[in-house]
Protein backbone atom coordinates (compact mmCIF):
# COMPACT_ATOMS: atom_id res chain seq x y z
CA UNK A 1 0.00 0.00 0.00
CA UNK A 2 1.41 3.39 -0.98
CA UNK A 3 2.22 5.87 1.78
CA UNK A 4 0.60 9.30 1.36
CA UNK A 5 2.92 12.01 0.16
CA UNK A 6 3.52 14.35 3.09
CA UNK A 7 4.28 17.26 0.80
CA UNK A 8 0.96 16.80 -0.94
CA UNK A 9 -0.83 16.86 2.41
CA UNK A 10 1.05 19.88 3.87
CA UNK A 11 0.86 22.10 0.79
CA UNK A 12 -2.87 22.97 1.12
CA UNK A 13 -2.38 23.69 4.82
CA UNK A 14 0.51 26.08 4.16
CA UNK A 15 -1.49 27.92 1.49
CA UNK A 16 -4.44 28.34 3.84
CA UNK A 17 -2.21 29.62 6.68
CA UNK A 18 -0.49 32.11 4.37
CA UNK A 19 -3.84 33.45 3.17
CA UNK A 20 -5.10 33.86 6.74
CA UNK A 21 -1.91 35.68 7.79
CA UNK A 22 -2.17 38.01 4.80
CA UNK A 23 -5.74 38.85 5.71
CA UNK A 24 -4.58 40.01 9.15
CA UNK A 25 -1.89 42.42 7.84
CA UNK A 26 -2.74 46.17 7.98
CA UNK A 27 -3.69 47.68 4.68
CA UNK A 28 -3.50 51.27 3.46
CA UNK A 29 -6.81 52.53 2.29
CA UNK A 30 -8.42 55.85 1.43
CA UNK A 31 -10.21 57.68 4.30
CA UNK A 32 -13.93 57.16 4.53
CA UNK A 33 -16.00 59.19 2.15
CA UNK A 34 -17.42 61.29 5.00
CA UNK A 35 -13.99 62.41 6.35
CA UNK A 36 -13.40 66.18 6.50
CA UNK A 37 -10.27 68.08 7.64
CA UNK A 38 -10.62 69.75 11.05
CA UNK A 39 -11.99 73.33 10.94
CA UNK A 40 -9.58 76.24 11.51
CA UNK A 41 -9.29 77.43 15.13
CA UNK A 42 -12.21 79.63 16.13
CA UNK A 43 -11.67 83.15 17.49
CA UNK A 44 -13.84 85.64 19.28
CA UNK A 45 -13.53 89.35 19.93
CA UNK A 46 -15.35 89.15 23.26
CA UNK A 47 -13.33 89.14 26.48
CA UNK A 48 -10.29 90.70 28.14
CA UNK A 49 -7.14 91.68 26.26
CA UNK A 50 -3.80 93.34 26.95
CA UNK A 51 -0.92 94.46 24.79
CA UNK A 52 1.80 96.91 23.87
CA UNK A 53 1.76 99.99 21.66
CA UNK A 54 4.11 102.52 20.14
CA UNK A 55 4.02 105.44 17.76
CA UNK A 56 4.61 109.13 17.30
CA UNK A 57 2.93 112.27 18.66
CA UNK A 58 2.65 115.89 17.49
CA UNK A 59 1.72 118.46 20.13
CA UNK A 60 1.06 122.16 20.70
CA UNK A 61 1.37 124.01 24.03
CA UNK A 62 -1.42 126.61 24.00
CA UNK A 63 -1.12 129.61 26.33
CA UNK A 64 -4.24 131.52 25.30
CA UNK A 65 -2.30 133.81 23.02
CA UNK A 66 -1.12 131.07 20.68
CA UNK A 67 1.40 128.24 20.59
CA UNK A 68 3.73 128.74 23.57
CA UNK A 69 6.37 126.36 22.16
CA UNK A 70 6.49 127.50 18.57
CA UNK A 71 8.53 124.60 17.19
CA UNK A 72 5.55 122.19 17.32
CA UNK A 73 6.81 119.57 19.79
CA UNK A 74 6.97 116.01 18.45
CA UNK A 75 8.48 112.68 19.37
CA UNK A 76 7.89 108.99 19.95
CA UNK A 77 5.78 107.17 22.51
CA UNK A 78 5.66 103.62 23.87
CA UNK A 79 3.38 101.99 26.41
CA UNK A 80 0.86 99.35 27.39
CA UNK A 81 -2.87 98.88 26.93
CA UNK A 82 -5.65 96.70 28.38
CA UNK A 83 -9.38 96.44 27.94
CA UNK A 84 -12.57 94.40 27.58
CA UNK A 85 -14.75 93.77 24.53
CA UNK A 86 -18.43 92.81 24.56
CA UNK A 87 -20.37 91.67 21.51
CA UNK A 88 -23.67 93.55 21.83
CA UNK A 89 -24.84 92.08 18.50
CA UNK A 90 -23.32 89.68 15.94
CA UNK A 91 -21.37 92.54 14.32
CA UNK A 92 -21.53 95.28 16.98
CA UNK A 93 -18.74 95.52 19.56
CA UNK A 94 -18.65 97.80 22.58
CA UNK A 95 -15.98 97.93 25.24
CA UNK A 96 -13.62 99.91 27.42
CA UNK A 97 -9.88 100.44 27.18
CA UNK A 98 -7.15 102.01 29.28
CA UNK A 99 -3.65 102.79 28.03
CA UNK A 100 -0.52 104.45 29.36
CA UNK A 101 2.48 105.65 27.37
CA UNK A 102 5.80 107.27 28.09
CA UNK A 103 6.47 109.91 25.47
CA UNK A 104 9.44 111.77 24.10
CA UNK A 105 7.28 114.57 22.69
CA UNK A 106 9.36 117.72 23.14
CA UNK A 107 9.97 121.11 21.57
CA UNK A 108 11.72 124.39 22.31
CA UNK A 109 12.21 127.88 20.96
CA UNK A 110 14.21 131.02 21.66
CA UNK A 111 11.89 133.88 20.67
CA UNK A 112 14.60 136.49 21.22
CA UNK A 113 18.09 136.76 22.66
CA UNK A 114 18.18 135.82 26.32
CA UNK A 115 14.80 134.05 26.28
CA UNK A 116 14.18 130.30 26.04
CA UNK A 117 11.06 128.13 26.34
CA UNK A 118 10.83 124.34 26.25
CA UNK A 119 7.82 122.04 26.59
CA UNK A 120 7.67 118.27 27.15
CA UNK A 121 4.80 115.81 27.27
CA UNK A 122 6.27 113.24 29.66
CA UNK A 123 3.50 110.64 29.69
CA UNK A 124 -0.08 110.15 28.56
CA UNK A 125 -2.96 108.22 30.17
CA UNK A 126 -6.34 107.56 28.56
CA UNK A 127 -9.47 105.75 29.76
CA UNK A 128 -11.88 105.37 26.87
CA UNK A 129 -14.97 103.64 25.57
CA UNK A 130 -14.89 101.85 22.22
CA UNK A 131 -17.62 101.00 19.72
CA UNK A 132 -16.96 99.18 16.50
CA UNK A 133 -18.20 97.13 13.57
CA UNK A 134 -16.88 93.57 13.22
CA UNK A 135 -16.25 92.00 9.82
CA UNK A 136 -14.91 88.54 10.65
CA UNK A 137 -11.29 89.00 11.76
CA UNK A 138 -11.41 92.80 11.19
CA UNK A 139 -12.72 95.50 13.52
CA UNK A 140 -13.27 99.17 12.66
CA UNK A 141 -13.88 101.28 15.76
CA UNK A 142 -14.31 104.75 17.20
CA UNK A 143 -13.13 105.69 20.70
CA UNK A 144 -13.58 108.58 23.13
CA UNK A 145 -13.10 109.32 26.81
CA UNK A 146 -10.76 110.73 29.45
CA UNK A 147 -7.16 111.77 28.81
CA UNK A 148 -4.51 113.07 31.17
CA UNK A 149 -0.92 114.05 30.53
CA UNK A 150 2.04 115.05 32.67
CA UNK A 151 3.65 118.11 31.07
CA UNK A 152 6.82 119.99 31.89
CA UNK A 153 7.62 123.58 30.87
CA UNK A 154 11.06 125.11 31.17
CA UNK A 155 11.35 128.89 30.90
CA UNK A 156 14.24 131.32 31.16
CA UNK A 157 14.35 135.03 30.52
CA UNK A 158 16.89 137.47 31.87
CA UNK A 159 17.66 136.48 35.45
CA UNK A 160 14.61 134.18 35.68
CA UNK A 161 14.89 130.42 35.23
CA UNK A 162 12.17 127.91 36.12
CA UNK A 163 11.03 124.33 35.48
CA UNK A 164 7.49 123.38 36.39
CA UNK A 165 5.52 120.14 35.85
CA UNK A 166 1.77 119.53 35.99
CA UNK A 167 -0.65 116.64 35.47
CA UNK A 168 -3.47 118.00 33.33
CA UNK A 169 -6.83 116.25 32.72
CA UNK A 170 -8.78 116.47 29.48
CA UNK A 171 -10.42 114.36 26.80
CA UNK A 172 -9.54 112.01 23.94
CA UNK A 173 -11.19 111.21 20.60
CA UNK A 174 -10.09 108.90 17.81
CA UNK A 175 -10.53 105.70 15.86
CA UNK A 176 -8.69 102.75 14.41
CA UNK A 177 -8.56 99.39 12.70
CA UNK A 178 -7.77 96.11 14.46
CA UNK A 179 -7.22 92.72 12.79
CA UNK A 180 -7.08 89.24 14.34
CA UNK A 181 -3.90 87.73 12.89
CA UNK A 182 -4.07 84.60 15.11
CA UNK A 183 -6.92 83.15 17.21
CA UNK A 184 -5.64 85.04 20.29
CA UNK A 185 -3.49 87.80 18.77
CA UNK A 186 -4.53 91.00 17.02
CA UNK A 187 -2.67 93.92 15.48
CA UNK A 188 -4.03 97.47 15.35
CA UNK A 189 -3.42 100.96 14.03
CA UNK A 190 -4.98 103.96 15.76
CA UNK A 191 -5.25 107.75 15.55
CA UNK A 192 -5.96 109.61 18.80
CA UNK A 193 -6.41 113.32 19.50
CA UNK A 194 -6.03 114.45 23.10
CA UNK A 195 -6.59 117.85 24.68
CA UNK A 196 -5.41 118.15 28.26
CA UNK A 197 -6.88 121.22 29.87
CA UNK A 198 -5.10 124.27 31.09
CA UNK A 199 -2.45 124.10 33.82
CA UNK A 200 -0.94 126.97 35.81
CA UNK A 201 2.85 127.21 35.71
CA UNK A 202 5.33 129.40 37.64
CA UNK A 203 2.69 130.65 40.05
CA UNK A 204 3.58 133.63 42.23
CA UNK A 205 6.14 134.92 39.74
CA UNK A 206 5.93 137.62 37.12
CA UNK A 207 6.23 134.85 34.50
CA UNK A 208 3.13 132.92 35.67
CA UNK A 209 1.26 131.41 32.75
CA UNK A 210 -1.55 128.99 31.94
CA UNK A 211 -0.99 126.36 29.27
CA UNK A 212 -2.94 123.49 27.73
CA UNK A 213 -1.62 120.78 25.46
CA UNK A 214 -3.24 119.44 22.30
CA UNK A 215 -1.67 116.34 20.78
CA UNK A 216 -2.29 114.08 17.78
CA UNK A 217 -0.79 110.60 17.97
CA UNK A 218 -0.46 107.78 15.46
CA UNK A 219 0.00 104.41 17.13
CA UNK A 220 0.43 100.74 16.25
CA UNK A 221 0.15 97.84 18.65
CA UNK A 222 -0.51 94.17 19.30
CA UNK A 223 -3.03 92.72 21.77
CA UNK A 224 -3.32 89.26 23.31
CA UNK A 225 -6.91 88.13 23.86
CA UNK A 226 -7.54 85.94 26.90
Amino acid sequence: MMKPNRAAILAPLLIAATAATGADLPRRSAPPADYYPPPPPAFTWQGFYAGVQGGVGFAAFQDGGGNLIGSSPSGGLIGITAGYNFMAAPQLLVGAEVDFAFTGVSGSRAPFWGAYAKGDVDDLLTIRGRAGYVMGPALIYATAGFAGSKNTIQLSQGFFYGVDARFQPGWALGGGLEYMILPNLSAKGEYLFTSTGSGSYFDFSRYALSSGVNMSSLKAGVNYHF
